[in-house]
């Protein structure tokens, strides 16, 4: 099948009216549009009314991307590549032209700091006494308003990231309780983000992704606070936010409370969007999400607490993985989903999800403690989105199979992830990157533990983020547990005639996965990315210390290749790990045994 084809099936279950939504925007900019800068420059003076203009504020080492340190003292450089790269972007350029010129390069390095993850961290440092914090936060706030003015640069590229900005100093004038009188600077600060992000709202809803939860939120809390001042626009702005806020969360969050991008960390973003959203209205009386978006994110929630470590707040890294931990008041670990689902369950149900831990910006906003804890996870399916989780004791596996109501970013059908005692032992490859070269095959299935038929990927690649031919789901099988054994299967057959069945069963000490591969292919490669440590060969059984694998083709034992391979659970970071493999060049049943 040609690509032109495959795109002619593709563009269908993408939306049409999405399709369009993107078309136009495209066309829009083509033409020339751009939004109107404001009339008015900046107004001189303090955004949240701190600090000593006449002091450097000290130094602070920031972690990009969650694992990267950089010490700064006076602010950054707001068009510097910070990771080393000695690149710089012209910061007198147009936006759209500023765009172009990172051409295949990563965007995101330019970003980070200009989504102003940070402010929230001073403030809540600054409230509690930190004079350097006062100062740091103002003046680089300062420096980065004179740095980019309005809309020129790289930094007001996305309406995304003027969402993700705006939302910040939002959550920082909360911390600072400040939101009810705001400075001329923060209005016009306020101002200047809601006029880049209306015109692009619709482009992103037409994504279907993240960015539409974001720019949504954006609006409304740009709306409903700019009502206090007259901000032009402000009434219809906090009214269209919050009604493309209601709608993102019956769409971002499926029925079953499954990401609808089919991704941890993505889901930890729309959640976060909403807990925003629901904490400003909290905060400020601004009107609050309807009760049925309000329960959806509620189920969204429980389903990131299904398969958290409570003990590590870790989970396992599946989907794209962009390097997003947008609101925190603390530098705490970014593969720690704990706090995302706290404060959701706080803000929305008033309940706690474990008797042992809280979101520190429960308390540092001052909002009310639940006295009752919500039930820990059992094993559950989630057919809507394509999940069986599976807990047994300490042990947790999780089987992601194919349900495509919206487009997948990875070839990951029928991958499994595997965690005990908050060791994740059998784990996906993750993302690294979304430009650097080599990329890509982090999205693909030989990134993933499953089979791989003929060397190639289970769906072709039609772009950066998109895949065509579409996998279903075949043969489901939902978990049954008796509170001894676990078990689920699911099944798919390719564009090409591959077919991989896979069913899984999980007790208190060890996994089993049962792998029937039929179809046409001409080999099948079943591959187990372990967790890092020293693995030997006994006989044909791999081992490190409690941990074993043992495979079998057709019931006779098979010695598999042990070597090494990539992973990255951190945004532009890659590291090595053990993997095991086998090749088979006919029909039939791989059977591994996983002991721990």
């Amino acid at each position: 099948m040609s690509r032109y084809g495959l795109i002619a099936r593709t563009a269908p279950k993408l939306g049409l009216r999405n399709v369009a939504r993107v078309a136009l925007y495209r066309a829009r900019l083509k033409s020339g549009w751009r939004p109107r800068p404001p009339d008015t420059p900046c107004p001189e003076g303090a955004v949240y009314g701190l600090g000593d203009s006449d002091r450097q504020g000290g130094s602070v080492t920031l972690k990009l991307f969650g694992w990267y340190p950089v010490e700064l003292g006076a602010a950054p450089d707001w068009h510097a590549d910070p990771f080393g790269a000695g690149t710089r972007q012209d910061p007198d350029v147009d936006w759209v032209a500023a765009l172009q010129r990172i051409g295949d390069g990563d965007v995101k390095r330019y970003w980070e700091l200009s989504r102003f993850y940070w402010l929230p961290q001073f403030a809540l440092a600054a409230r509690n006494g930190d004079a350097d914090a006062a100062t740091r936060m103002e003046n680089w706030l300062r420096d980065w308003v004179d740095a980019n003015p309005p809309y020129r640069s790289i930094n007001w590229a996305c309406g995304q990231e003027a969402s993700i900005r705006l939302m910040n100093l939002a959550l920082a004038a909360l911390i600072l309780d400040t939101w009810c009188d705001p400075s001329p600077t923060m209005r016009w600060l306020v101002e200047v983000h809601a006029r880049r992000i209306r015109p692009t709202l619709s482009y992103a809803l037409g994504q279907d992704n993240n960015h539409g939860t974001a720019e949504a939120c954006g609006i409304y809390v740009a709306g409903s606070w700019g009502k206090r001042w007259s901000m032009p626009n402000a009434d219809r702005c906090a009214r269209t936010g919050l009604r493309w806020l209601n709608d993102r969360a019956l769409r971002m969050i499926q029925a079953d409370g499954s990401p609808c991008q089919y991704s941890t960390t993505y889901h930890r973003a729309n959640l976060e969007g909403f807990c925003l959203a629901g904490l400003w209205a909290e905060k400020t009386g601004a009107p609050r999400l309807g009760t049925e978006a309000r329960s959806r994110i509620l189920d969204g929630a429980r389903w990131l607490q299904a398969i958290v470590d409570p003990a590590t707040g870790d989970a396992p890294n599946l989907g794209p993985n962009d390097g997003s931990h947008l609101f925190t008041v603390s530098q705490a670990d970014y593969r720690d989903f704990r706090p995302t689902v706290a404060l959701a369950a706080v803000l929305f149900d008033n309940e706690r999800p474990w008797p042992d831990y809280d979101d520190p910006r429960v308390s540092a906003l001052g909002l009310k403690q639940g006295d009752h804890f919500w039930p820990s996870p059992t094993s559950r399916s989630s057919d809507v989105g394509g999940y069986h989780v599976l807990r047994v004791g300490q042990a947790m596996a999780v089987l992601r199979y194919p349900r495509f109501r919206y487009r997948p970013s990875q070839a990951d059908a029928l991958h499994v992830d595997l965690w005990h005692a908050g060791r994740n032992l059998l784990r996906d490859g993750g993302t690294f990157s979304y430009n650097a070269e080599g990329a890509e095959w982090f999205a693909g299935t030989a990134a993933h533990n499953t089979i791989e038929f003929d060397g190639r990927d289970q769906m072709p690649r039609l772009g950066r983020f998109l895949f065509g031919d579409w996998l279903k789901a075949e043969a489901v099988e939902p978990v049954l547990d008796n509170g001894v054994k676990a078990s689920a299967a699911a099944a798919y057959t390719d564009a090409r005639g591959a077919q991989h069945h896979r069913a899984i069963t999980l007790s208190a000490g060890s996994l089993v996965c049962w792998d029937a591969i039929t179809g046409n292919f001409e080999e099948a490669c079943l591959r187990w990315r372990l967790v890092p440590g020293e693995w030997y060969f006994e006989g044909d059984i791999v081992r490190n210390g409690n941990y074993s694998v043992a495979i079998e083709f057709d019931g006779m034992p098979i010695s598999p290749t042990l070597g090494t391979t990539m992973e990255s659970r951190y945004y532009l970071r890659k590291t090595e790990i053990p993997e095991i493999s086998v090749k088979v060049s006919r029909p039939g049943i791989l059977i591994t045994k996983v002991g721990f």
